[in-house]
């Protein structure tokens, strides 16, 4: 169990207040709630770096818990360039990384020091979102999304392999996961096609991938598809996105009409490349499609890693917040 899980359990000491579970009764327990930002659309909440504060943006769809590069100095957190950590690969493209030692990493009740950190993006840095906590730390326990109450709650579900975790509504619900690894994927129709959909909280807007779009006959040249904006990620790459309107959306037996998602080449600066006689490989197995934070706005959503299950219900709201918007190539005003 990672340190900073173990001091959450620890701080709380809920174990001791509950007394022991009735043999093969599931007993799901709640280890944390953090209250979230209210002025951030994506989740996010306060927390402390070698004491002071900052934001700390909470990112399923990272695989690995991230310090902004830009952020290091101004948080007294040593950067040593020689101390190389494996690259990452995102939608701005690849990404130099270091790994620092964070002293000290506040989170609600929870401290954890001397964290072996990674250290990377190329962006400025703006505002205080510091950190991004990604799925490295949400793997390891059941992690619930309440956005419509501000909150995102962590628990341990003991013997609870059978039992439905959706405590909130009995008409929740629920879908397999993919096969285990570092990232929250389940199956979506669109269309009539099914995709494999990733959870990611920290994407402002749910994504197509282009090769997702594909299968779904749309490109950019589609009649009816405009021009969404120009995104960027960690990387110093920025990418066009276009801007389709869906026949249907299906998750479960819900589906949406008229879904307008955004799509782009997601994944263009993050595919094999031949340097000399080596073929450096990136990022392969990449999902179809992002699920960010305006289908959490909408919903309720309970990620169970010990069942690989996902529970979720329709908390009311627009799902899905694509818009028009320039192009990269646009010239900018001012």
């Amino acid at each position: 169990m990672d340190q900073l899980l173990r001091a959450i359990v620890a701080a709380l000491a809920l174990a001791a207040a509950a007394g022991a579970a009735a043999a093969g009764k599931c007993e799901l327990k709640q280890i944390a709630q953090w209250p979230l930002r209210a002025d951030s659309y994506r989740p996010a909440v306060d927390g402390a770096i070698n004491g002071q504060k900052v934001g700390i943006l909470l990112d399923t769809g990272a695989g690995s818990s991230v310090l902004r590069g830009a952020a290091a100095a101004k948080l007294g957190v040593g950067r040593d360039a020689s101390a190389r950590a494996p690259r990452l690969f995102g939608l701005g493209g690849e990404t130099r990384v270091e790994t620092v030692v964070v002293g000290e990493f506040r989170i609600g009740d929870a401290v954890r020091r001397n964290w072996p950190a990674l250290l990377a993006g190329e962006e400025q840095f703006s505002g205080d979102l510091a950190f991004y906590l990604g799925n490295d730390f949400f793997r390891q326990a059941e992690v619930e999304f309440d956005l419509a109450h501000q909150a995102v709650r962590l628990f341990q579900a003991t013997d609870c392999a059978t039992a439905s975790l959706a405590y909130w509504s009995k008409d929740a619900q629920e879908l397999p996961l993919e096969a285990p690894g570092r990232k929250i994927e389940f199956a979506v129709t669109i269309n009539g096609h099914a995709l494999v959909a990733q959870l990611d909280s920290g994407a402002t807007l749910s994504m197509l991938s282009m090769v997702g779009a594909r299968q779904l006959g749309l490109s950019p040249q589609t009649p009816g598809v405009t021009a969404a904006g120009c995104i960027s990620g960690f990387g110093s790459e920025r990418l066009d996105a276009w801007l389709a309107t869906l026949e249907s959306f299906t998750i479960g037996n819900e589906t949406i009409r008229n879904a307008q998602i955004p799509f782009a080449d997601l994944w263009q600066h993050t595919r094999a490349a031949q340097i000399g006689s080596n073929i450096r490989r990136q990022v392969v197995n990449v999902p179809d499609l992002l699920l960010g934070a305006d289908f959490l706005r909408a919903h309720r959503v309970f990620v169970s890693n010990a069942q690989r299950k996902i529970y979720f219900s329709y908390v009311g709201g627009t799902v899905f917040r694509g818009a028009a918007g320039k192009p990269c190539s646009a010239p900018q005003s001012g």
